[in-house]
């Protein structure tokens, strides 16, 4: 089954104060219900009476963080999406808070591909996806420089141990 079969007919939030962006995955997961919000307000309105599949956040702009612990209180598994919060202390953080994955917006025409395997993680019982950040490894090694996950060792650490690729996974990403 392809990630678009995967996907037609969830129900998504996207909460994001660029409407480009909102516009854009929109357009990206057009096979999924969708509810969009500009700001924290609409967001949390969203949040409180309605049931998703995945929620999509962005950090900035927003308080993403405060949606993710709505989120996550709620057992909605939320991506977080950001450009201008895009450092290992964000990353670490957004784990940390419940997030299943964190993807810079940069990383947009994938989203499907990030929505999909939190939607996985979650029914195969995990707090957090793995795929994604076998995924984006690479690109985070370019951008945060060598030895940025020294600084949270512990934390990697665990999230390595918890998070083991399997060979299924690779032959996913790839």
């Amino acid at each position: 089954m392809n990630e678009t079969q995967k996907l037609k007919g969830r129900k998504i939030l996207i909460v994001d104060d660029e409407p480009d962006i909102l516009e854009t995955l929109e357009e990206l997961l057009d096979m999924c219900v969708i509810d969009t919000a500009a700001d924290f307000e609409g967001g949390k309105r969203f949040l409180e009476r309605e049931t998703y599949d995945a929620a999509i956040l962005d950090i900035m702009g927003v308080r993403g963080y405060d949606l993710l612990r709505i989120a996550a209180e709620k057992g909605i598994p939320a991506l977080m999406l950001t450009a201008h919060a895009l450092s290992p202390d964000n990353l670490v953080r957004s784990i940390a808070s419940g997030a299943y994955a964190y993807v810079p917006k940069n990383q947009l025409v994938d989203i499907a591909s990030f929505v999909v395997d939190i939607i996985e993680a979650k029914a195969a019982g995990r707090k957090e996806s793995h795929r994604w950040f076998a995924r984006l490894k690479p690109f985070f090694d370019r951008k945060f420089k060598p030895g940025w996950r020294k600084k949270d060792e512990a934390f990697w650490r665990e999230f390595d141990r918890r998070n083991v690729v399997s060979k299924d996974d690779v032959d996913k990403i790839i």
